[in-house]
């Protein structure tokens, strides 16, 4: 199995660096206050990057507003099954 993750991290930076390579064409990458000139190959990579960790940044939000919406459902729950053990315990009286 180690075997297996070694090569497949072997080819991952062969197939990185022959991309590397074939895209080595420079772009005009225009800032507000300027510009500077990048390898192709560079700015795919950072924007495949900053795509991903905008991707993670919205999925964490995600996940945070279900934990916190399961919380306060538990502490609702918990409130509800005090008060039906309230009532459980409350003796029947009979009015007639």
């Amino acid at each position: 199995m180690r075997m297996l993750s070694y090569i497949f991290l072997f080819l991952l930076i062969l197939i990185g660096i022959s991309f590397a390579t074939l895209n080595s064409n420079l772009v005009t990458v225009n800032y507000y206050v300027g510009q500077h000139d990048y390898p192709l190959s560079l700015v795919v990579i950072c924007s495949f990057i900053a795509g991903g960790l905008a991707g993670m940044i919205v999925g964490f939000w995600m996940v945070l507003n279900a934990k916190l919406k399961v919380y306060r459902l538990k502490q609702r729950l918990k409130l509800a099954n005090k008060e039906i053990e309230n009532l459980r315990a409350i003796p029947l009286q009979d009015k007639h």
